[in-house]
């Protein structure tokens, strides 16, 4: 067995940006755009070894584990840092119509189906059929679910009109449903509302308190009533990835490992769960999923094996809040730290600003910005070539 001093396995050869999938899966950014090779970004780093594998299974006890080329590799620390998956709720059935978004693949095939549809409607000749087939369906008032029903309302009401012989894309009918009395429940009561407000201007129908009963191939069933849709995304909830599962351990109900304070799983101190993997408690609740808390995450692990401190002698995990934000469409956002609330052009531009920082390479931030920058002109979306 070759020695590493780090070996990073992942099933993908890239690192995502997954903040803003939505832009690939509403045609405003390409996936090249928000995604890096990961052999790219550890070029200069001589003791960085990364295989392109899935891992099958971990052996705590034997300190090894077997990745799906059937190989062993043993480890003196590991991190699991796998991130989550759409949950369904039991109801594994629906994501057969409803496609959640994580990868580059969901977001693709969100974009395909947006565009096909709207290009089947030209054709499509039966008015009941043609309404299907440009009804959206966003299920979940979170951010994704927001910023999704946003940029589909802009891309119905602003990129393709005039772009059609035989429809109005106008008449798109994009409707948000939420199971809370609250879009955005994370936030302030009143920015949360505002963001409603706006919504509802850039044209999208939001249902709160309204549960999802059944998804099937025709639409949507709520209530009493079913709404008739081609065009399903599901933003309604995440579990982990099923390795945690594996670990048989204990887990909380979305199959997050409850690590102790250091990160670290207990009776296992060299073996650390985090990110969307990790359920790290404190005094009010669980972190949220949240890109910061990962990062953070990641750097106090490091730091922890990088000094090799032993279990009894870490400091705990401490996770800085700098402030949550969530865009709803061109000059349309919300920001929130501590005390301080914004809305409307300030909080978008903060948005923009935030982002194009935390992207890892200087050409992504460049290309980003340029796209940006066109479509706010242009009110375009570049990148509507259908494969």
């Amino acid at each position: 067995n070759t020695s590493h001093d780090v070996l990073i396995i992942d099933k993908k050869n890239h690192h995502l940006f997954q903040p803003l999938l939505y832009q690939v899966a509403t045609a405003a950014l390409s996936p090249a755009d928000i995604s890096t090779p990961i052999r790219e970004l550890f070029k200069k780093s001589n003791s960085t070894d990364i295989i392109m594998d899935e891992v099958d299974s971990i052996d705590l006890k034997d300190s090894s584990l077997i990745i799906k080329s059937k190989k062993k590799v043993y480890y003196e620390n590991l991190i699991i840092a796998t991130g989550a998956r759409h949950s369904y709720f039991g109801n594994d059935s629906w994501e057969t119509h409803a496609t959640g978004l994580k990868t580059l693949d969901d977001a693709l095939k969100i974009r395909e189906d947006i565009l096909k549809n709207f290009e089947a409607s030209e054709l499509e000749e039966d008015a009941e059929a043609r309404k299907a087939l440009t009804t959206f369906v966003v299920v979940g008032g979170g951010p994704t679910g927001v910023e999704m029903a946003g940029a589909i309302a802009e891309i119905a009401k602003k990129t393709l009109l005039k772009n059609f012989s035989n429809i109005d894309t106008k008449n798109a009918e994009i409707i948000l449903i939420e199971g809370g009395n609250s879009i955005l429940s994370s936030f302030d009561k009143s920015l949360s509302q505002k963001a409603k407000v706006d919504l509802e201007k850039l044209g999208v129908k939001v249902l709160l308190n309204t549960m999802v009963k059944e998804i099937n191939q025709e639409g949507v069933s709520i209530g009493k009533d079913f709404i008739k849709t081609r065009n399903i995304i599901w933003a309604a909830g995440n579990e982990a990835n099923p390795l945690t599962q594996q670990l048989k351990i204990e887990l909380d109900r979305m199959k997050r490992v409850l690590v102790d304070n250091d990160c670290s799983i207990p009776e296992y101190p060299s073996v650390y769960v985090i990110g969307d993997a990790a359920a790290f408690k404190t005094s009010n609740g669980f972190l949220p999923g949240l890109a910061p808390v990962a990062t953070q995450q990641g750097k106090y692990v490091a730091n922890l094996i990088r000094k090799n401190i032993p279990k009894g002698k870490r400091d705990p995990f401490k996770y800085i809040d700098k402030g949550s934000m969530a865009t709803i469409g061109k000059k349309k956002a919300i920001f929130q730290f501590k005390g301080i609330k914004l809305n409307g052009i300030i909080a978008w531009m903060l948005w923009l600003v935030v982002h194009l920082l935390f992207l890892v390479l200087f050409r992504n931030k460049v290309l980003i910005f340029i796209s940006w920058v066109y479509s706010y002109i242009t009110e375009k979306r570049s990148v509507r070539v259908i494969k």
